[in-house]
């Protein structure tokens, strides 16, 4: 089979570009609306999507004023959305830094369980004083601090998920045996954030352990995703950077003893599709019209670590700004948004405009065919495996995507036009990878 697109659909309520909430077709009550998320899921799996992702935090975003805000908790959604969907993944983001293994390890389990192998988990670190005055403390832990916390999170996640054999159960109703304790590994984990004992009360799952995703580009998120990673969700504005980091990344990845192909690089792309490019492009100007540029500027200033008031919208950004070394917020997002102001010389209100529809994601406006020819360059050139569609407005952009930009992909041999049935695929299996072997049991065979 010749290589082929994995399509991740990134859904945020009314749509990713800030004032989608704003437009006649939007409902800004979309974000609360269990019925609005089932419609999605089903379109994005008519679009035959290997994934759909839910964003996360624990905190309250932005300001009441600039669009919906607070989300319903992504795990409990996505255990709806398994049961109205048949054979999409569902990826939810989950914090190391507010969480504890045990818990996170047992919700994860349960919905692949529930969805029969499809559980994916986005794991993030969580920058930003605001969720960490939620949890106790003054101020975010140290960027290196954060990612030190989340590889001892991972590894308890791990032997919490084999903690069970495959074959732990046995059921045997003639000999009244219904498991196997031999078969049980408590994990016993004393370490530097963690103290867990048992073994986890969910039985070892279809997939072993979810799908693990990663979404950081600084040089600790990239260290870590070479390590653990199996799907890495990313922003680059141009080709050039986009090649640069797949590149590292997959040589980061086998220099950690690992297949370079068994993790795959996704962009962000943020499509805004019309019948002509110059309907594209007069949608893209409404969705602009519509930004509030004062919130634009306080989200800008709290990204730069900037005091309020220090931007001006016509200016340029100030030229002495601190480099990503400086910064213990989200660095890699931090860096793309400063070389892109820096490069295109750029007022604050453009800046604001570009970043307005995917927070420094790239976005491709034109036809079907213009968006399927930069999606069909950027993955035949070395700059991607496939794709986090971010669409602008929703519901209305992710149906223009798979109506009209999917059969184009389809018709070029890109993408697939049906899901694997025989027998029906997990989310591992869709992205090529094997299902990971119980850790227990290999030291287990070894040792005889």
């Amino acid at each position: 089979m010749t290589r082929q697109l994995h399509l991740n659909a990134f859904l945020m309520n009314t749509g990713h570009h800030e004032a989608s909430w704003r437009l006649p077709e939007s409902d800004p009550h979309a974000h609360v609306d269990l019925a609005h998320y089932v419609d999605l899921a089903r379109t994005a799996e008519r679009g035959t999507f290997d994934s759909l992702f839910l964003a996360d935090g624990p905190q309250l975003w932005s300001n009441l004023a600039q669009r919906p805000a607070g989300a319903l908790e992504p795990l409990t959604l996505l255990t709806a959305l398994a049961t109205a969907t048949e054979h999409i993944g569902l990826i939810a983001t989950a914090s190391t830094s507010y969480n504890s293994p045990y818990n996170l390890a047992r919700k994860f389990a349960s919905l692949d369980i529930i969805s029969g192998g499809r559980a994916g988990w986005n794991i993030v670190t969580t920058a930003g004083a605001e969720a960490a005055r939620n949890f106790g403390l003054d101020a975010e832990p140290a960027h290196a601090e954060r990612y030190a916390r989340a590889a001892e999170f991972l590894d308890v996640a791990l032997k919490l998920w084999d903690s069970w054999e495959d074959d732990a159960i046995v059921a045997d109703k003639a000999a009244g045996v219904w498991g196997d304790d031999t078969k049980i590994h408590p994990p016993r984990h004393r370490g530097t954030y963690f103290s867990v004992e048992g073994a986890l009360n969910v039985p070892r799952t279809p997939q072993g352990y979810p799908l693990l995703v990663q979404a950081g580009s600084s040089e600790d998120g990239k260290n870590f995703a070479a390590q653990y990673a199996e799907a890495v969700f990313t922003a680059q504005q141009t080709i050039e950077d986009a090649r640069a980091f797949y590149a590292d990344l997959k040589s980061r990845t086998a220099g950690e003893g690992r297949n370079p192909d068994h993790i795959k690089v996704l962009p962000g792309i943020v499509p805004v599709i019309g019948s002509s490019e110059a309907e594209a492009r007069a949608h893209e100007q409404a969705l602009e019209d519509h930004i509030v540029h004062v919130h634009g500027v306080a989200n800008l200033e709290r990204l730069l670590q900037l005091p309020a008031g220090s931007l001006e919208l016509d200016g340029r950004l100030p030229a002495d700004l601190p480099s990503e070394d400086a910064v213990e917020g989200a660095k890699s997002r931090y860096t793309l948004v400063v070389e892109l102001a820096r490069r295109e010389r750029l007022t604050v209100r453009e800046l604001i405009g570009r970043l307005g529809g995917g927070r420094g994601h790239l976005t491709f406006v034109g036809t079907p065919e213009q968006v399927a020819d930069a999606i069909e360059t950027w993955f035949t050139q070395g700059a991607a495996d496939g794709f986090n569609i971010m669409p602008p407005v929703l519901p209305s952009g992710l149906d223009a995507f798979v109506d009209h930009v999917v059969p184009v992909l389809r018709a070029r041999g890109l993408l697939r036009a049906a899901y694997d049935e025989r027998p029906r695929q997990t989310l591992r299996e869709r992205y090529g990878l094997p299902r990971p072997a119980n850790q227990y049991a290999l030291r287990e065979n070894a040792l005889v």
